[in-house]
């Protein structure tokens, strides 16, 4: 019989892992909540429809990576590949205009078949953040501070940047994207295959391009501002000062696009060099065409999404919380000690008690444990403290906390 095994481009955690991921979660839970967004759950799978009309036909998403299947019913499902267009369908769907401006927070796993590397696995995780219905430059400004705070709450800021850019609205990208399929294709015996067939379909990924002999041409391209309305221009002025006031630092990154045609504006990444090639943390930006191209209203909205994975290698260990083991000194107070374990875990204190051994043994159990104090429970009624871990000031704070329960 073949050994069972998870499949490839997946992963189980547990210990520090799994405590990194928890941190990176629960961090993003907290400030999003500071910023007033609400939590919005979608569905794993969803119609296929969904994501090809939303994500393009001819992406690559679309086309290679999606884990699409037909269910019992003949109908085609998809495992998301990300949040946007399930949040874009529940939007449309449950009338949620009524809720405008909508400022939505979600995270879980999302599915792409693609070469599993260094922070990227075919079931990965996410953290997403959206405002739906607002049209004005500070919806950007605050779903990129919103970015900022969480890395600066788990301490990773200083090994990120913030890469800014503008697509404009939908006049300058028309006259840039065709100021850039003239420039491309007057080069075309020097193009790469991939770049010669993004011209044809999406013409501004190629701004993207890896391959060598395209980047000269890239350098040469023409670049959006020459083609900005004046509408468009006082549109990324209003965000770059309005990050300006936030204290949110950034760097001007004229390469940094979105292909799709709904996508306007703001186009923003943080990105480190601390992963790899795999830099992007966080990214996103302004997709005022989307919900509108998916059959709802036209609807503005901006969002970001970033990688759990990701930003949990960035993060330092987190720190053992402080545990309280209870020890009951005799097998008759057992009893005794697990009231005291429910009392201490109601006042807000993390307890444990072995489930068996003797006193000694379950002292040997809560020192392997890296537990902060022992309380034991004696046959005189007595309950005695021995702190194992912490400096001064925490353990007295500690102490004082349980002899607020025991008392």
């Amino acid at each position: 019989m073949s050994k069972i095994q998870r499949p490839r481009g997946t992963q189980d955690m547990f210990g520090e892992t799994a405590a990194r991921f928890d941190h990176v979660v629960e961090t993003f839970n907290r400030v999003r909540k500071l910023y007033g967004f609400g939590r919005v759950d979608v569905p794993i799978f969803e119609s296929t429809a969904v994501f090809a009309r939303s994500l393009g036909e001819t992406t690559d998403v679309v086309s290679k990576e999606m884990y699409s299947f037909e269910d019992r019913g003949g109908d085609s499902l998809t495992l998301r590949p990300e949040f946007t267009a399930g949040i874009a369908r529940a939007y449309i769907e449950n009338g949620w205009q009524q809720h405008a401006p909508l400022k939505v927070a979600a995270w879980g796993p999302l599915f792409r078949y693609e070469r599993p590397q260094k922070g990227r696995f075919r079931q990965f995780h996410q953290l997403d953040a959206e405002v739906i219905g607002a049209a004005e430059p500070a919806a950007d400004v605050e779903v990129i501070a919103l970015g900022q705070q969480v890395l600066n709450e788990l301490g990773v800021a200083g090994d990120v940047t913030l890469q800014l850019n503008t697509l404009g609205d939908a006049e300058t990208r028309a006259a840039w994207r065709a100021a850039l399929v003239a420039h491309f294709s007057a080069h075309m015996d020097v193009l790469s295959a991939e770049s010669r067939e993004r011209l044809a379909k999406n013409p501004l990924r190629i701004l993207d391009s890896k391959a060598e002999g395209d980047r000269a041409l890239v350098a040469d391209a023409p670049r959006i501002d020459a083609f900005m309305t004046s509408e468009a221009g006082a549109f990324f002025d209003s965000v770059q000062k309005g990050l300006q006031a936030s204290g949110v630092a950034f760097v001007r990154a004229e390469s940094l696009v979105r292909g799709f045609d709904y996508y306007r504006h703001t186009a923003f990444e943080f990105v480190t060099d601390a992963l790899g090639a795999q830099g992007t943390v966080i990214g996103g930006g302004r997709y005022d065409g989307l919900i509108g191209s998916m059959g709802g209203p036209d609807t503005p909205a901006v969002g970001w999404a970033g990688g759990i994975e990701r930003l949990a290698m960035l993060v330092a260990a987190p720190a053992v919380g402080h545990v309280i083991a209870v020890v009951p000194d005799a097998p008759e107070m057992t009893e005794a000690a697990a009231a005291l374990l429910l009392a201490l875990r109601r006042a807000g204190l993390a307890a444990e008690m072995a489930y068996r051994g003797n006193a000694k043994r379950q002292v040997e159990i809560a020192r392997k444990r890296d537990t902060a104090a022992i309380v034991f429970v004696r046959a005189d009624g007595s309950r005695h403290v021995q702190h194992l871990t912490g400096d001064d000031a925490e353990r007295a704070a500690l102490a004082a906390a349980i002899a607020g329960v025991v008392a």
